[in-house]
């Protein structure tokens, strides 16, 4: 049988972990909500109105891309595709080139972040295998301008956070969505999630600084996995009405 992922793939393991991908998108929410193009999620009204929805609907996504066979991984490409194409034609305008790249390029970087600071160090050819994913991933959604391996993805990386990032108005909204939808303590907990994770200039522009709190909170939640309190902290932090969707994080 084929797969699009290998089932003795890194990325399988990093994707079917639920609180590695909560990490992943603590972490990318904190870009999205940078990132010059995020007027296009604005467009939709999705990501704003309703974050965790989109959160979860995004999760959905790539881990069917993840772990189907190859044909309906290719269907779930070509369907995110076509979502973008839809938003474009309602609005009269293409999504940048760099925007897809930077969507894709957060993925990455935040599945590699993600599952060292739970796990351990990936190795050179672990990093290798993770980006080879997402690439052949960009190139089926006709994603321009990849770079070729993973050490020229670094350079573009680096790129594109000191490029393609502004703290505007857009920003401090979506974190004003975050923090009404999350509470002020799940909220509490996103940032401290976003100090250990995000590249230095992402943590820059958004003031995130450095925070006593984050580093234990991080060994507190790692202790309650050998206890075999995780379920009931995943449910403490997420808000109950995505139990359903919490219990199916976890592959």
């Amino acid at each position: 049988m084929k797969y699009f992922v290998s089932e003795d793939s890194i990325v399988r393991r990093i994707w079917g972990n639920g609180d590695t991908i909560l990490l992943i998108f603590a972490g990318a929410s904190a870009e999205f909500a940078l990132n010059k193009a995020v007027d296009w999620l604005y467009f939709t009204g999705r990501l704003p109105s309703d974050p965790l929805k989109r959160l979860f609907s995004t999760v959905a996504y790539a881990r069917q891309i993840v772990f189907s066979e190859y044909d309906e991984a290719i269907l779930a490409i070509d369907k995110i595709s076509a979502i973008h194409k839809g938003v474009e034609n309602a609005r009269g305008q293409n999504i940048p080139d760099w925007a897809y790249r930077d969507v894709l390029f957060m993925l990455i970087d935040y599945s590699i972040r993600s599952y060292e600071l739970l796990e351990q160090k990936l190795s050179a050819s672990e990093k290798d295998e993770v980006y080879s994913v997402f690439h052949r991933m960009g190139s089926r959604m006709g994603v321009k301008d990849l770079p070729i391996n993973y050490q020229q993805w670094l350079q573009s990386r680096n790129s594109s956070l000191n490029e393609n990032l502004l703290n505007g108005n857009f920003t401090k909204d979506l974190y004003k969505q975050y923090k009404k939808h999350l509470g002020w303590f799940r909220y509490l907990i996103l940032k401290q999630a976003q100090i250990l994770l995000v590249p230095d200039k992402v943590n820059e522009l958004l003031g995130l600084g450095k925070n006593a709190l984050s580093k234990p909170m991080l060994i507190s939640y790692k202790l309650s996995r050998l206890i075999h309190l995780k379920s009931l902290l995943k449910n403490v932090i997420l808000p109950s009405a995505y139990k359903k969707e919490i219990l199916a994080l976890d592959t």
